[in-house]
């Protein structure tokens, strides 16, 4: 279980607000795609690592994500707020809703 990792020079843990950049190919065209959201996970190691990114949606609805840090399509990581969290998984988020699915503290 890992609590930090590292996507080209950003470092970032679980609990940490990411804003991500994503590119797509809609209609033979690349568009880029942005999604803000906690990490709730970091799994894997080496070139099969991937993490957890999930948001509040419209109408409080929640959206999980699972990117392989290794992928082409991931243009880029930054990170907005840093969090405190004391376990590895934050599954527990899921059931928390409005405010309360972002304190992390």
């Amino acid at each position: 279980m890992a609590l930090k990792a590292q996507h080209q020079e950003t470092k970032f843990s679980v609990g940490d607000i990411v804003r991500l950049k994503q590119q797509f190919f809609s209609g033979g065209k690349a568009q880029s795609q942005i999604f803000e959201g906690i990490v709730m996970g970091i799994k894997g190691r080496g070139v099969g690592r991937s993490i957890t990114v999930r948001r509040i949606a419209t109408d409080g609805v929640g959206v999980e994500k699972i990117w392989p840090l290794s992928s082409p399509n991931l243009l880029s990581l930054t990170v907005k707020k840093t969090g405190k969290v004391r376990r590895a998984k934050l599954y527990y988020l899921r059931q928390r809703i409005g405010k309360m699915a972002l304190a992390t503290k």
